[in-house]
Order: C-alpha cells, then sequence, then structure tokens
C-alpha cells in the first residue's frame, strides 16, 4: 500500500482526500435519507406495522413474511431487530416467532442493495438519480405548502428517497473522479488487485475482505451504507464481484452488533432474540463463504450470464443469499431457539420488572409503544380499582388486616405512575403521528386521574383505620346506601374500561349515566345523613366518616368519568366499529 501512495503526486493525494471527503459527504446524504423515509413511513404506517406484526403469531412464514415486509417499510433491518428485541421483553412475541420475523427482516433489507443498484442506471438524456432529486424537490414543496399531515409525511417520504439517490449519486462521482484520474485510477486498481484478481479462488483475503465488512457495519451500524459504497465501488470497477460478495457476507454480520447491543440489560429471552439473530447470520455468511471463497469464478460467471452489471449483481447476490439461507434454516428454527437457550441461561435480572411492558426499544415503533402504554394504564386502573375495593370492604367490615397488601399495592401505583410517566416523556420526543400525538397527551392526564383514585381509595383506607379504632360501625340503612354508590361505581368502571381499552365511544352513554347515578348518590348519602343526625340514629365521628366518604366515591366516578372523556379526541364510535 506504501509503494501506491508513494507514486502519487501532492496534487493527487489532494485529489484523493477531495475525493474521500465527497464519499463520506454522499455517506451522510445517504444515511439522512434512508431515516428521514423510514422514520415517515414508519410513522404514517404505524398501525399497519402493529397488524403486521400481529400477524407473526401466525406460523414461521408469515413470521418470515411480516419481518421482510416490515423491514422494507422501514428500509432498516437493525431497526427491525431492534423493535423485536423489544417486543420478545415485554412477552409480545415469543423467540419461536422472533426468529422467523428476524429472517424475514434480512430478506427485506436486500430491497435497499436494488434502490442503490438502480441509483447507477443512467438513461440516454436523464439519470435516474436526477430524476429523484426532482421527487426530492416535489416532497419538500409538499412539506412546506401543504397543511395536511399526511401530504406532509408523503413530502418527508419523496425527500427521503430523493437523499437516497443524491447520496449515491455523490458517492458514485467521487469515485468515478478517482478512477478517470489516470495516476489515481492505476494506483487504486492496483491496490485492489493486490487483494484478488476478483476471478479466481481467495485465500486469506477473503477472511480480510469479510472482517472488514463485519467490522465496518459495526462501527456505522447500517448495512445498507456500507452497501451503498461497495456498490459504488463496483460501478466504478474498483473492485469486483467476488470482492464485493466478501464485503457483504461481513455486513450481515456487523448488523447483529446493534441488536446484540440493544439487549444489553434486556431480560433473558431478549438476549436470546439477540442471540438467535447473531446465530442465524453467521451460520449463514460461514456456509456462504466456503463457496464464494472456492468457487467464485463460477458464480460471477453464472450472474455475467443474464446480467452485465457488477452493481446489480451484487443486489441479486443479497437477496440470494438471505433467501437461501433463509431456506434452509427455517425448519430448524426450533433449534436455533433451543441453542440460543442454551447460550443465555436464565438468570433474574432486577429491571425486568420495569421493563415488563415500557421497554426503551419499543420507542422505535411509536405506534407499538402507544399501544404498550395503554396496557399499563389499563393494568394501572385495575389495580387502583381494585385497592379502592378492598379499602372500601376493610371499612364496612371493620377488619383492617389486609392493609399490608393494600399499601404493597399502592407503592406498586406510583411507582407504576412515575415510569408511565417518564416513558410517555420519551415516547413525546419520538415522530409519531397526529393520532399517536392525541392518546400521548390524554395519557398524561389518564395517569394522574388514575393516581387521583389510588389517593381517595387511601382515604378511604385511613377512614376504616379510624373506624376500626374507635369500634365506630355504620347502620344497615347507611350500608345499603355506600353499598348502592359502590354498585354505580363498579358499573361506571366495567364502561370506562370499555371505553379506554378499545378506543369505544359506544358505551359513552352508559358512562354518562352512571356518573350521574354517582353525583344523585352523593346528595342522597347526604341527606340521608342529615335526616339520621335529626334522628339521633348516628354519632357525629360515623357521620364525619360518612361524609367523607360520599364525598370521596363520588370523586373517584368524577376521574373515572375524566378517564372515558379522555378518548374523546381520538376514539371511535360505535359506527365505526360495526364496521
Amino acid at each position: 500500500m506504501q509503494n501506491y501512495l508513494l507514486a502519487l503526486s501532492a496534487g493527487d493525494v489532494l485529489t484523493v482526500f477531495n475525493s474521500l471527503f465527497f464519499v463520506l459527504g454522499g455517506v451522510t446524504v445517504f444515511m439522512i435519507g434512508m431515516n428521514m423515509m423510514g422514520h415517515n413511513i414508519e410513522k404514517a404506517a404505524g398501525k399497519s406495522i402493529r397488524r403486521l406484526m400481529g400477524k407473526a403469531t401466525a406460523n414461521r412464514f408469515a413470521g418470515v413474511g411480516t419481518g421482510a415486509a416490515v423491514t422494507a417499510l422501514v428500509n432498516s433491518s437493525s431497526a427491525t431487530t431492534v423493535m423485536i428485541v423489544g417486543f420478545v421483553n415485554v412477552g409480545l412475541m415469543t423467540l419461536t416467532q422472533a426468529a422467523s420475523v428476524i429472517m424475514g427482516a434480512n430478506i427485506g433489507t436486500t430491497v435497499s442493495a436494488f434502490i442503490m443498484a438502480l441509483s447507477t442506471a443512467d438513461g440516454a438524456q436523464l439519470s435516474i438519480a436526477g430524476l429523484f432529486a426532482l421527487i426530492s424537490f416535489v416532497g419538500l414543496i409538499l412539506t412546506i405548502a401543504c397543511k395536511s399531515e399526511k401530504l406532509k409525511q408523503l413530502g418527508c417520504i419523496l425527500e427521503g428517497v430523493g437523499l437516497i439517490f443524491i447520496g449515491l449519486n455523490v458517492m458514485s462521482r467521487a469515485v468515478g473522479d478517482l478512477v478517470d484520474s489516470e495516476n489515481i485510477g492505476g494506483s487504486i486498481e492496483n491496490l485492489f488487485k493486490s487483494l484478488g484478481n476478483g476471478r479466481g479462488t481467495l485465500t486469506w483475503e477473503v477472511i480480510v475482505l469479510f472482517i472488514l465488512g463485519a467490522l465496518l457495519t459495526a462501527v456505522m451500524q447500517s448495512s445498507g451504507a456500507l452497501t451503498a459504497i461497495v456498490i459504488s465501488l463496483a460501478s466504478s470497477g474498483l473492485i469486483s464481484l467476488q470482492m464485493a460478495m466478501c464485503i457483504i457476507l461481513g455486513t450481515n454480520v456487523g448488523t447483529c452488533f446493534t441488536s446484540v447491543l440493544s439487549s444489553m440489560g434486556a431480560s433473558a429471552n431478549a438476549k436470546r432474540a439477540a442471540a438467535i439473530h447473531l446465530l442465524f447470520n453467521v451460520a449463514g455468511s460461514v456456509a456462504f463463504m466456503f463457496p464464494v471463497a472456492f468457487a467464485g469464478k463460477y458464480i460471477a460467471n453464472f450472474f455475467d450470464s443474464f446480467i452485465a452489471d457488477t452493481e446489480w449483481q451484487i443486489a441479486l447476490f443479497h437477496m440470494a443469499f438471505n433467501l437461501i439461507t433463509t431456506a434452509l434454516l427455517l425448519p430448524f428454527i426450533k433449534y436455533l431457539v433451543k441453542l440460543s437457550c442454551l447460550i443465555v441461561r436464565d438468570k433474574p435480572c432486577a429491571c425486568d420488572g420495569e421493563r415488563e411492558y415500557l421497554d426503551p426499544r419499543l420507542l422505535k415503533a411509536p405506534a407499538i409503544a402507544v399501544a404498550q402504554v395503554r396496557k399499563q394504564l389499563v393494568k394501572m386502573g385495575e389495580e387502583a380499582f381494585s385497592n379502592y375495593k378492598l379499602s372500601l370492604d376493610m371499612l364496612l367490615s371493620g377488619d383492617t388486616s389486609k392493609k399490608t397488601e393494600f399499601e404493597r399495592t399502592e407503592q406498586g401505583l406510583d411507582a407504576l405512575n412515575k415510569r408511565i410517566v417518564n416513558y410517555l416523556i420519551q415516547l413525546s420526543l419520538q415522530e409519531v403521528s397526529e393520532s399517536d400525538e392525541k392518546k400521548i397527551s390524554s395519557f398524561f392526564r389518564v395517569s394522574s386521574d388514575l393516581e387521583r383514585i389510588g389517593d381517595y381509595a387511601e382515604n378511604i383506607m385511613e377512614y376504616a383505620e379510624k373506624a376500626e379504632e374507635l369500634k365506630l360501625a355504620f347502620s344497615e340503612h347507611a350500608k345499603a346506601e355506600i353499598l348502592e354508590m359502590d354498585l354505580h361505581i363498579t358499573n361506571l368502571f366495567g364502561h370506562v374500561n370499555n371505553v379506554f381499552r378499545y378506543s369505544d365511544l359506544s358505551s359513552m352513554p352508559q358512562v354518562e349515566e352512571e356518573e350521574n347515578e354517582t353525583d344523585r348518590m352523593n346528595r342522597v348519602m347526604q341527606r340521608s345523613h342529615l335526616k339520621r343526625m335529626n334522628e339521633g340514629a348516628c354519632s357525629p365521628e360515623t357521620g364525619a366518616i360518612f361524609l367523607q366518604l360520599a364525598v370521596n366515591m363520588e370523586r373517584i366516578g368524577d376521574h373515572m368519568h375524566n378517564i372515558a372523556d379522555s378518548v374523546l379526541s381520538y376514539g371511535h364510535s360505535a359506527v365505526s366499529v360495526n364496521k
């Protein structure tokens, strides 16, 4: 290498650095375009992605198709595998399902290689990259001029697609300038030839290029970016198909670094999902290294027989590699899962309880993260209601022996509320759809309402302790009124839970009816108390607890009503449900 560099003049060295800067700039523009397109497609198709992930539970073939489709949408296998690790960590997906989706993700990422190959195709008058540069400008106009969120998202997607092609074009032209230079082109060509002639059998060079591909992908955390550089080099004739195949095999191993990194600190099953990804890609890459090393010229001749451009040959090889590897390993998913269980043993993780549902990895899929927050709020609501029922039971029975259980649940509610709020803050910083943005905003209020219900239950618990201490008891008539109020609160909770859990506004009339009943019962209890006091049938201490209880129960109903009202901004009516 030193001899090649010494052969260059000072002017040639400056040309090399200038072209290198443009290559790095092209990579930057390319990755910005990839992220912009992927994020906005994910944002626009969040519900579709969630439905696709749901279909992964059907069978292993559905899992492969789901992984391929989602990765093609978000344009990143790393993003998909990180999401899968998150799904496994929160229990949304089993290891067997995750394995098939990971295999599909590897197939979906091959779409990027075809996009890159397309960028090198030039027409007689106008290049493909030029057309997509125009598309990028159209996207800019849409984002500036349109008020509709969907049109703005479409504009951002078009901008991203255009930037991908512009970045690839910049890289290709920079590499082309080096090749066109007489001194530089010859020196670089000789340098690459020193790694192998590209048509014969490679020995140590296979390992060098493989490791280079793996390391660069791990550092860049993007197999697409390195594939783009490889295709740019190939389109300029600097590297052969066989050399490119070695690097591509390395990128498939290097891309596992992101999922392995994301699994750190997660549950054992999440680590196993990352291990399956690594095992799958390593097994496929190692298996393909032998035919590439010892039969590379025959593979190259096979591709030459029906397509001349090396960049298209690379894209086809990339797809063939992932399709064949998936076809070979798909029947052995159960064994991959068992092997991952042997590699990652079950160990208690202190953070498992905290990350059981609100996994930071799911922030990469905001629509799914929003659904997870809803599940946690439903869980929080059930626990708050359970504590209310427990406190009321202790008050009416005069037995506070379950106080420890109550306090444990109350502490759990406070901790869960903090985790939900912190997670919502992180989620609100992501790029989310307008509908999900409304949900996130409403979830803050719902969490606060549920926490207040827990506080009122705590008040009732204190009344129970006071009643037990003073040996107070309610009259049968007072108990009947309390139980009637409790019946309306219980019915109200059931309707509110239905509205919030399913975003279904069809139960809102029942919510309004039961909430009005709690208001009415509060007034009835107030009047009945005054009547009993006048008749001397109630002690002042018992009467004070009774009045405070009526107010607290009525306010619990108010907060439940607030939760149902929060759905009005994004929920659907009974008509839309029936459809």
